[in-house]
């Protein structure tokens, strides 16, 4: 079984891959994660994407699809995957749908985390750290005891960079340019499920795992 899980910045794959792997006994593969262990492994997929990563280039969409295959002809690869943010464009799906059929595999089903915008900015901008200790809060989700201090030790928190609305909002701009065209691919397949993700997380897992439990 080959799944893929799609959603913005901020809809929760991250928790929902976590539950889906371990319950349905899928391995977990990122582009991020595949493409470092293929560079570090040596061999030769890996050699010709770090030639491109060591110059700050993005891999081509076709050595990327390459190095999935292989990491899918892995043994616990071939037991079933789950796909976490791949492919990320219409050209990255098209050469993984004319790649699959030399593993004699296929994509099972999509899934699509749908959250409003002005939910995820919520959720993206609220997150606050420790700069001495580094544990984590939310302003509405997990606040601390006082407002700006860590309940740990009492170190000021912060916003990253990263959390701030404007760099929320490009993130989020540029996944929609990317995957709103991408959505619409596995839609015209008859490929896609759509799911809730303004629900709580349990909400959320139960209608990705009704699903899944009828594959």
């Amino acid at each position: 079984m080959l799944i893929i899980l799609l959603g913005p910045p901020g809809a929760g794959k991250g928790t929902q891959a976590e539950r889906m792997t371990r319950d349905f006994e899928l391995t977990y593969i990122s582009t991020g994660d595949i493409l470092r262990s293929a560079v570090k492994d040596n061999n030769e997929l890996g050699r010709k994407a770090r030639q491109y990563m060591d110059q700050g280039r993005l891999v081509p969409d076709d050595l990327v699809v390459d190095i999935v295959k292989a990491r899918l002809m892995d043994e616990d690869g071939k037991k079933g995957a789950l796909f976490d943010g791949f492919p990320r464009t219409v050209e990255q799906a098209v050469f993984l749908e004319k790649a699959l059929p030399d593993l004699g595999a296929e994509i099972n089903r999509v899934f699509s985390i749908e959250v409003e915008e002005s939910e995820l900015i919520e959720r993206l901008t609220g997150r606050r750290v420790c700069s001495d200790c580094g544990t984590s809060y939310h302003l509405k989700f997990n606040p601390p005891k006082v407002r700006n201090v860590c309940d740990q030790c009492g170190g000021d928190l912060y916003q990253r960079d990263d959390d701030s609305l404007e760099t929320v909002q490009e993130r989020l701009k540029v996944y929609k340019k990317q995957t709103e065209p991408l959505i619409d691919f596995y839609r015209t397949r008859d490929l896609l499920s759509p799911i809730d993700g303004n629900q709580d997380i349990e909400g959320v897992y139960k209608q990705i795992s009704s699903v899944l439990s009828d594959l």
